[in-house]
């Protein structure tokens, strides 16, 4: 069995974005942690407790350096995102998979199973698929940017977000919910 994570400490902040409130926690060595929509807060302390036990994560209230990175990718610059340092706990496989999720371009996507084959695992795309659903750190980890064999947004697991980053997804995905949007400009950034 495993040894428990050593102890650490989070800083927890709300960051107001066009389509929502995320929440982002952010360790000592200002790693993100943890991000995603203020509506998951549940499954958020759900994956802190599997990941790093009960009693490990030490979380005190605070404004994180990133929240000006996070307010540039809202304002359209879909790079925003590509220097900020993650940490991730959860298994090999799933930080394999979360980490090849950031080699996918902003504006492009990518299926499950052309995941699955970058990661060298073309067999995988079910367990790919499950890594996908189980990511910490929504939006910096781009999830959002992987769709169906068949070209159509996938099983979520939150409400709006989906619809809500297509403005940020490729035209495939754009159209993937049947209505094409013209732009990949942000409706509200005019």
């Amino acid at each position: 069995m495993p040894h428990p994570p050593a102890p650490f400490t989070c800083t927890y902040d709300h960051i107001s974005t066009p389509i929502g409130t995320m929440s982002v926690l952010v360790d000592a060595e200002g790693r993100v942690r943890v991000l995603d929509f203020e509506d998951h807060e549940e499954r958020m302390q759900r994956l802190l407790a599997r990941h790093y036990g009960e009693d490990t994560v030490t979380v005190k209230s605070g404004r994180v350096p990133q929240r000006a990175a996070i307010a540039s990718y809202f304002a359209g610059d879909l790079e925003a995102l590509d220097d900020i340092e993650v940490a991730t706990a959860g298994t090999e496989f799933q930080r394999t998979v979360w980490a090849a999720l950031r080699t996918i371009p902003a504006g492009e996507t990518l299926s499950y199973g052309g995941l699955a084959e970058r990661i060298g695992r073309p067999t995988a795309v079910r367990a790919v698929g499950l890594a996908n659903g189980s990511n910490p750190i929504g939006v910096i980890v781009p999830c959002h940017r992987v769709i169906g064999a068949n070209g159509t947004l996938t099983r979520w697991h939150g409400t709006m977000t989906p619809i809500g980053l297509l403005p940020f997804a490729s035209p495939t995905a754009r159209t993937a919910v049947g209505r094409p949007m013209r732009s990949a400009r942000p409706p509200y950034d005019s």
